[in-house]
């Protein structure tokens, strides 16, 4: 993926569940996901596989729409967020992550996106949209470096 087509998939994301006062059911995550529910399954089964993580849909309002939150213990980890076609994860990445992130050897359209990250009280805001496999291998990494940071 180019640093273009990345900063595009980026701004055009809008989780699909906005308006929706329930979570959404595995039906509606396939429907909407399409051929991403197997990237979006592989990825929850690894990562609460590797690393003991528990699963729990989670909205801030309706207008946010619904978010999987992948934690441990009371340690939110990473928020899978569902679009059309595609889903994106979010981090909210601490100083000692972030360098670690950095050091670290990931396609520079993600080095740019870790970069250009918004910087809140709870962390550094990550966000990466999923759309092939490389792109869990992404997410998968900055698992990592989140748990050991």
């Amino acid at each position: 993926m180019t640093k273009t087509a990345a900063t595009r998939e980026l701004t055009t994301f809008h989780n699909a569940f906005i308006g929706q006062a329930q979570e959404p059911t595995d039906r509606e995550l396939a429907a909407t996901l399409g051929a991403a529910k197997a990237l979006w399954d592989r990825l929850v089964a690894e990562m609460t596989g590797e690393h003991n993580l528990t699963r729990e849909w989670n909205s801030y309002s309706i207008k946010a729409g619904w978010s999987l939150r992948l934690k441990r213990e009371a340690r939110n980890i990473v928020y899978l967020s569902p679009s059309q076609g595609g889903f994106m994860a979010s981090f909210a990445l601490g100083g000692k992550a972030i360098h670690a992130a950095r050091a670290s050897k990931f396609p520079k359209h993600v080095l740019k996106i870790i970069a250009e990250a918004k910087k809140y009280g709870e962390g550094t805001a990550v966000r990466i949209v999923v759309s092939g496999s490389e792109d869990v291998a992404v997410v998968k990494k900055l698992t990592k470096i989140k748990m050991e940071n």
